[in-house]
């Protein structure tokens, strides 16, 4: 087999940590560590996260949604093959190396999304827009790090926390949809979520979709 091949690396800020892409003749993989974040054979559930999330506010003509983490862009394009062509969506991505990446090596797997009109890009911390706004989105979406721990950046903690959960809620319009992509089920999370007053749906799907694959974690919350 073709060995794995470094394309770029990048410093993950504040964290003194970096993030390495990764190419194997056409399959990438973005690794943090020993730890592989993602890759592009494996993205079935992260297409789940946007379009079980997406699907409950397609028909708001203007739908606008915030995305925390730009990865390889698969949660993106999922998005906007949901929504009408008025929408909006803010990816907001902490390593500018990663949007780089989309726009370069990796902007053909996903179709192009950063592309789309629909779609601005913020370069920084999510966290930080979902403080910022008081009923902005229709959804917001994070698909940072593996999960409620953060594993490349430990301020993402602060997102799954109850003062993160409290902004998220605050920044979502009535009837808006949380969700909330992980490697692995936490139960003291989904708790956290009920606590700060969403209606909490737990589903389970297949990291390669209709291919199968481990078994990922998606929360969707109705505040």
């Amino acid at each position: 087999m073709r060995p794995w091949e470094l394309i770029d690396s990048a410093a993950v800020p504040d964290e003194g940590k970096d993030l390495r892409l990764y190419r194997r003749g056409e399959e990438f993989s973005i690794k943090a560590g020993y730890s592989e974040l993602m890759n592009s054979r494996v993205h079935g559930s992260e297409d789940a996260l946007a379009e079980l999330a997406c699907q409950r506010i397609a028909n708001r003509p203007q739908a606008r949604v915030l995305i925390g983490g730009l990865g390889m862009g698969f949660t993106l394009a999922a998005a906007l093959q949901q929504l009408g062509p008025n929408a909006e969506i803010i990816v907001a991505e902490l390593v500018p190396a990663v949007v780089a990446w989309n726009r370069g090596p990796l902007s053909s797997l996903a179709g192009h999304p950063l592309d789309d009109a629909r779609v601005t890009v913020h370069e920084g911390d999510v966290a930080q827009l979902i403080r910022s706004q008081r009923a902005a989105y229709d959804a917001i979406l994070l698909d940072v790090d593996n999960g409620p721990e953060g594993l490349t950046c430990k301020e993402n903690d602060s997102l799954y926390s109850p003062a993160g959960l409290g902004a998220a809620s605050a920044a979502l319009r009535p009837g808006g949809v949380f969700g909330v992509w992980s490697i692995s089920p936490d139960q003291a999370f989904t708790k956290r979520l009920r606590r700060s007053g969403f209606t909490v749906e737990e589903i389970r799907v297949r990291a390669r979709g209709s291919h199968g694959g481990g078994r990922h974690m998606i929360w969707l919350g109705v505040n």
